[in-house]
């Protein structure tokens, strides 16, 4: 399958929205994060300060109530909302309608980074899908089992047809390898072996751009239109950093980039991060926490 290659010459010529000179916050865009979890708050902060860092001009965390004010007091930039929690460390059904407010004033919505309770996640997905209208959706990480039928019995009033299951509005999925092969029941050697065939089948069947990430990130768009990257390092291969990814993506669709455009400059962003960070610290030893700082003068060099 023929792909686009995602090069620095390729982002010029494909440039993100830019605010007017005389712009407010407001015209940059406002995300919403919906992250983190009691055992793992550090994913809402990452994807968050990413998000800011890519240029989005307002920002809203929800996450769990048990870790909200840890999470409020690490990012003063941002309105968190903690979320009520199951047992199993996810959010409850009534978490539905307060994030479905939220999401009203939010110009891209991502949620996942850090998610626990699969059940409870892909519960939480399917009834906000429907209220989130034609708002740009990011399903990351835990999210991603929003794509296959829970391990327990579905409890959503309207059961969903997984046969027949289709997005409907404007949405963008970031699996790696190993969650393909867990949605799809693909085995993860296939999918590595062929992951533009992988990445444009998903795109089909789900009708969302798919970011299958790896040594080489294939991008797919529902029409069949692909692309590639290749860049980056070994270093990028540590915790926290695919939750860094997620938040540049969802930062730069709140600008006003489409999830395919966000997703191009996301992943080549983020690649670039690795190769500056290793000039200072070697290919390992980063972390994913200093990835967002580099962001703004990548985004100077390649998008002046």
């Amino acid at each position: 399958m023929q792909a686009d290659d995602i090069t620095s010459a390729f982002l010029r010529e494909w440039p993100l929205p830019q605010p007017r000179h005389d712009g407010d916050k407001e015209a940059r865009g406002h995300v919403m994060v919906v992250a983190g979890s009691r055992e793992m708050p550090g994913a809402a902060i990452l994807a968050g300060t990413a998000a800011l860092r890519a240029g989005a001009g307002k920002l809203t965390v929800a996450t769990a109530a048990s870790v909200s004010a840890v999470v409020g007091a690490a990012m003063p930039e941002a309105r968190v909302a903690g979320l009520a929690e199951t047992a199993a460390g996810g959010f409850t059904a009534d978490s539905t309608r307060r994030l479905a407010e939220l999401a009203s004033k939010a110009d891209a919505v991502l949620i996942g980074p850090g998610m626990q309770d699969e059940v409870a996640t892909s519960e939480l997905v399917h009834a906000l899908l429907p209220r989130l209208g034609s708002t740009p959706l990011i399903l990351d990480a835990g999210a991603l089992a929003a794509l296959c039928p829970p391990r327990e019995p579905h409890l959503l009033e309207d059961p969903v047809d997984w046969e027949q299951f289709r997005f409907t509005g404007s949405v963008l999925l970031t699996p790696h390898a190993g969650e393909m092969a867990r949605v799809t029941g693909a085995q993860r050697s296939a999918i590595e072996h062929e992951p533009h065939a992988a990445a444009a089948q998903a795109a089909a069947r789900w009708n969302a751009v798919v970011a299958l990430k790896g040594a080489t990130t294939v991008l797919a768009a529902p029409g069949g239109k692909l692309w590639q990257h290749r860049g980056g390092n070994v270093g990028l291969a540590i915790s926290g950093s695919g939750d860094v990814l997620a938040g540049i993506i969802a930062g730069l669709s709140a600008r006003g980039a489409t999830l395919a455009q966000a997703a191009a400059w996301g992943v080549a962003l983020h690649a670039s991060t690795g190769e500056q960070l290793s000039i200072r610290y070697g290919v390992l030893g980063y972390l994913a926490r200093e990835i967002s700082a580099e962001i703004p003068a990548l985004l100077r060099t390649l998008a002046p």
